[in-house]
This record gives C-alpha cells, sequence and structure tokens, in this order.
C-alpha cells in the first residue's frame, strides 16, 4: 500500500459487500422485498454513478456464437462403454451403432451418449457423432459415411 494513503486519517472506502447490509440496516429495511425494491430505486443507480466508466470504443462487446450447436452443450450428457455386440444400453434401450468408415467396430469403447430436449438421442465418439436416435431408440438416419478419398483431399 502506498505511504500516502496508508497514513491517511480518512478510512479506507469500504467494499460494496460490507456497506450494503450497513445501508439496508440504516434505512430500517429487513426483508427481502424490502432490499430489492431499495436496491431498484436508490442503490444500483447511485452505484452506477460512482463506478460507471465511460467505454473505451463505440459498439458492443457481444459476438455471435459461432462453435458448435449448443444443442450438444446443453443437452444432457451420459457416459456408456460399448458392449460386445456393438450396441449401446441407454435407460433400458439398445442403440445399435451403425458402421462405420473409419473404424470396424466400437467394442468396450467409451462413448457419449447425448439426450435433446424432445428426447432425441444420439451417440458421439470423442467430437464424432456416430448416430441419431428416436426417443424410443430406433435409429433416426445413418449419418453419410466420409470417404477416406475425401478425408485425404479429394481425388487424385
Amino acid at each position: 500500500m502506498r505511504a500516502d494513503v496508508r497514513d491517511s486519517p480518512e478510512p479506507a472506502p469500504a467494499k460494496a459487500g460490507e456497506r450494503l447490509p450497513k445501508e439496508l440496516a440504516a434505512q430500517g429495511i429487513d426483508t427481502m422485498q424490502g432490499a430489492n425494491r431499495y436496491l431498484a430505486e436508490h442503490y444500483r443507480g447511485a452505484f452506477n454513478e460512482e463506478f460507471a466508466v465511460p467505454a473505451a470504443e463505440p459498439g458492443t462487446a457481444f459476438v455471435p456464437f459461432i462453435g458448435p450447436g449448443l444443442a450438444d452443450i446443453v443437452c444432457e450428457h451420459h457416459e456408456r462403454t460399448v458392449n460386445r455386440d456393438n450396441c449401446v444400453s441407454f435407460e433400458g434401450k439398445r442403440l445399435q451403432i451403425p458402421a462405420q468408415v473409419h473404424r470396424c467396430h466400437f467394442i468396450k469403447a467409451r462413448v457419449r451418449v447425448h439426450r435433446y430436449p424432445g428426447g432425441r438421442l444420439a451417440v458421439f465418439h470423442g467430437p464424432r457423432k456416430l448416430a441419431e436416435y428416436e426417443p424410443d431408440g430406433s435409429l433416426v438416419s445413418e449419418l453419410a459415411p466420409v470417404s477416406v478419398r475425401a478425408r485425404a483431399g479429394g481425388a487424385r
């Protein structure tokens, strides 16, 4: 701490977390509704006036989300091990993993089952979606396999 601040006769400014309960008590507020009303009508405006800093440049800091589908992030994730019949057991359903170009089978592999809000299911191995299923466990459609040639950069 700087010497001029340390030796100042004035007390250090109180933190908002220490100041607010004292301020509410001084106003005779002892209910949650009263505190919320006080925050909205008095405290928030005064706080913003005291601590707000103008933006360094015009515009907004918000940018559109360009990552993977949000549905795959916010859905339920369940880890499973693939059975010896290349199926995943999930809540009494057997989810058959269709044939894949990049791997013969997934026996004993750890996979993730995603359950989406509508009840649909999908099985993932790492970032790769292997299949999608209806809520009853029936295969929706086989995902289009990527040929070895297409992955390698096309025909030569």
